[in-house]
Formats: C-alpha cells, structure tokens, sequence
C-alpha cells in the first residue's frame, strides 16, 4: 500500500493528540492522551518530560489502532511553546520540566535585561523582555541549582525530546527553538552573545534544523511503544502557534490568524526580520520568513474563570450556563452598560510588556447585571486585540484585512462579532480545528517530498472557511469611541498598579 497520510502531533501543555492527514488536509483518524501539570509552589508550574513521551506514544499507539502504519508517510511535530527540560544524554530527566506558565524567574529576567541590556536581547531574540521565554528560567536554574544544571548533558525543549525519542537523535526546529529567548532570530542559530551572558553552554543545546526538515526516522523502539512502522521519516514542525499560523494558511497577504483559546494569539506573515514592542516575532512554519505575533494570556481561561468563580459554576453547570451568558451579553449593549474589563488576569504581554499587570473591571453600579459583566468580558478582549492589531500592522508595515479565527472561542458567533466590529475587521471561521497539528502534518508532507515547498502544501492542505462575520458600519464607529476610552485606562492605573504588586511582593517576604 503507498503511504497515503501523514501524522501531525501536537503536544499541548494538557495532552497530545496525534492526527492523519491525507493531501488535502482531510483528517482522517487520531489518538489522544492527557499530559498532567503539578503546581508545587506559588508560580512554580512542572511537568515530568517522561509524559511528554508517555503521551505521545499513547496517542500514536491509539491511531495506529485506527490507520494501517504502512499508510503513514513521515511524521510531524508540533509542541507547547516555552517548556523545557534538562537531560542526560541518554534522555533522562534530571529534574521536572518548568512549564511555560511558569513565572518563578521575575528576579532573574529583571536582572537580566538590566545586565544585558533589554534592548540588545529583543533584537537579538525578537521576543521584548518578559517572563515567558525560557531563558530566564534557565538562568534561575544557574543561580539556584548549579549542580543539575551542570550534569545535565542537554537543555531541550518539548520538540527536541520528542524528536531523539522518536529517532534516538537530538535535535529541533528552528521555528521551536526561537520561542525559548536564546535564538538569534537573523542568523537563526543559537545567540552566543545571550547564552554565554547567561551562563549557558551553548553545547548543551540541540542542533538545529529549518521546518519541514527530515531529522530521523523511527527507531525499533519508538516503534514498538507507538505502532509506527519502523523508518518512518519523522520531520521538523515548531511550536505550535507557528504551526496553526501554517495550518491556517496564514502567509496569504493581508490575513492574520487569531486562536481564541486560553490565550488569545494572533499573528502575521513577514518576509523580513523585524522587531518592535507592537509584537513578539517567531520563526515562520514555512519556507521562509516571520510571523509577527500578539498575545494575550487570558482568553476562554477568563470565560471560565469568571463562569466558575464569579457565577459559581462547576464544570458540570458550565456548559449548560454558557449559552445563557451569551443570550443575557447579546442582549446588552455595546459599551456594556458602562461596564470595562481590562482582561490582564494573567499579567500583560503585548502592548504593554508587564509581568505584574492584573485584571480590572470597573463602571459597576447597582444596575449591572451578569449579562453586562460577561460582554464587557468579550468586549475587553476584542479591544485588545483591535489596539495590538493596529500596533502591530503599524510596525510591521504589513496591511492586516482579515483574520481566520480558530481555537474554541472562534465556535461563538457573538465573540466572533464583537471582535469583527471591535477591529473593524472581517472574522472568518476556519473549519480547521486542529489548526496545530495540521501546521505539523504540512511540515511532514513537505518533508516526504508530496509538495515540493510549504506554499504548495498549504494551497492543497489549508482548512477553509464556514462562515464569515462581517464588521457592521455603526457598530464599528460606536467601538471606535469606547476603545479610545479603553485604551486610557491601563495607563492611567499601571503605576497605582505597580504600588499594589510591590505591597502584595512584600507581604509574601
């Protein structure tokens, strides 16, 4: 039988799903399997790195139950951003892996960016100093566990331990590397100048290769604990918000995706490196080139939240609460009924770069109902990403027109509305749910040689489009008003706002 599909694993921060993809980017079966997360500490958040492979495997083993193995032509990777390890040679953890949501090294990346110059490391990395990259917690362990730090034979991120299990080889993509902080984003090789700043042996980290790159094949071993046919190629994807901007088809001029997830990501395609504080910039899953990314930390993490402890929610109420939040936020109006929420529960990345940022939700009165609370909600959200839209298609010098919207946000069609009025900008729901782990199967399909660049696999793999939401004229013009009233608040707080943080700091010393 000729291999007819391809297998795109996206490894999240809570499971791994490995999916078939046959050339025109129709999935075809897949297997899942959780990754469990440990918070031991305040800020401290791990995972064992042998349940990255654990549950990789599973969910390789549970699709190769559905799918002839012979039927697989290469396999992809996708991977969570910012999660690394230490290892010996041989694969063994030598401690838990920290988490991207992890935030234990403020201390560091302030000395840091004060030592190094935070100028020099956005330049040189593309990412602005903040607490996601993993360089911080790199240095951290240096400062706080010198000795592990220095048995440790690789420093790895989730794609490269994925890839020497698989192929018994270590290496990654560039396009998952760079998202660590310590890549030079010109060059794209390792920055000497950061890592040894660092304290960082650059011999310790993987070799590097571009996306869509053949780095192995699979081992008698990876074999037996996957199902895979022994010599499968396995390929270089990236991290997986590249890889959903590949699955998407975002290097179509004009489009950016946004993932209304956890997190809200959007980003842009660009030929050329650039950097500016409108966005962080990552290596493109793609033949060439950019993407020009916005992040926001809190997306559906804060319709939960608020769903849980604000309405009192459990999981079980949730799903049957959430349509009448969206019925009761439909029937209010635009603006709330004077209601704002700046949505920075879990600090502010883009625009304004500050770690301790917190949440805020101010113009309530005895008039508010949950209804008003829940689209000033939506609305914060959608404000945000209209001003770093902007930012960002200011800086970039790339026109952004339209987004194609993914992750389970997007399945909302008053969100996917009040973000198309809220940017002025079309919204364009994608069928591609598994926008990750189709960037990957892109990657693998490119790799094996079924298209002889990324472009092509994107013209024939890309997911299309259900539905469109439209920007409606008056509503647009209404959201222009209150999100130059919006785009006051942050600032005007942000210093009474860092009192408040270094109160809180202080009372846990």
């Amino acid at each position: 039988m000729n291999p007819d599909l391809v297998i795109g694993i996206d490894s999240s921060t809570s499971a791994t799903k490995a999916i078939a993809w046959d050339r025109a980017g129709r999935a075809s079966a897949e297997g899942r399997a959780p990754i469990a997360m440990s918070n031991p500490e305040p800020g401290f958040f791990e995972q064992d790195p042998n349940d990255w492979w654990r549950s990789t495997a599973q969910a390789l083993k549970d699709l190769t139950a559905k799918v002839d193995p012979t039927r697989i032509a290469a396999v992809g990777i996708s991977n969570q951003r910012e999660t690394f390890g230490i290892f010996a040679e041989d694969g063994t953890a030598l401690r838990p892996g920290m988490v991207w949501l992890d935030d234990r090294a403020r201390a560091q990346q302030k000395s840091f960016g004060e030592r190094f110059g935070a100028e020099r490391v956005h330049a040189i990395s593309g990412k602005p100093l903040d607490i996601i990259p993993c360089l911080y917690r790199m240095i951290w362990l240096r400062e706080h566990e010198p000795a592990t730090l220095d048995r440790a034979a690789r420093i790895a991120e989730v794609h490269a331990y994925l890839t020497f299990h698989l192929t018994g080889r270590w290496s990654t993509s560039v396009a998952s590397a760079d998202p660590t902080g310590t890549l030079d984003m010109r060059t794209r090789q390792w920055s000497a100048e950061i890592l040894d700043a660092a304290g960082i042996d650059r011999a310790k980290m993987p070799p590097l290769v571009a996306p869509g790159t053949q780095t192995g094949e699979v081992t008698d071993a990876a074999a037996a604990a996957t199902g895979l046919r022994r010599g499968t190629p396995v390929i270089a994807g990236g991290g997986d918000g590249q890889c959903a901007g590949a699955g998407v088809g975002v290097g179509a001029p004009g489009l950016a995706y946004v993932n209304l997830g956890t997190a809200i990501v959007s980003g842009s395609y660009g030929t050329d490196y650039a950097h500016h504080r409108a966005f962080r910039t990552e290596i493109a899953v793609a033949d060439q080139g950019y993407i020009f990314e916005t992040c926001l930390r809190s997306g559906t993490f804060l319709v939960d939240w608020l769903a849980r402890e604000m309405f009192h929610a459990d999981t079980t109420r949730l799903r049957d609460l959430l349509p009448k939040l969206e019925a009761e936020a439909a029937a209010s109006p635009i603006g709330a009924g004077g209601v704002v929420l700046v949505p920075y529960w879990q600090g502010c990345m883009t625009p304004h770069w500050d770690s301790a940022a917190r949440g805020v939700i101010a113009g309530i009165s005895g008039s508010t109902h949950r209804g008003d609370v829940y689209r000033s909600l939506l609305e914060g959200i959608a404000l945000e990403q209209a001003i770093c839209t902007n930012q960002a298609e200011q800086a970039a010098g790339a026109k952004i027109d339209r987004y194609v919207a993914i992750g389970g946000g997007a399945a909302s069609d008053l969100w996917s509305q009040i973000l198309a009025d809220a940017t002025a900008r079309p919204v364009l729901r994608s069928t591609t749910v598994e926008a990750s782990s189709l960037g990957a199967a892109m990657a693998a399909a490119k790799g094996c040689g079924w298209f002889p660049s990324f472009a092509e696999a994107s013209n024939a793999m890309a997911g299309e489009t259900t539905r469109t939401f439209e920007p409606d004229a008056k509503r647009v013009a209404r959201y222009a008003e209150l999100r130059a009233i919006y785009a006051d608040l942050w600032p005007t707080l942000s210093a009474w706002n860092a009192r408040l943080a270094d109160f809180v700091e202080r009372g846990h010393g």
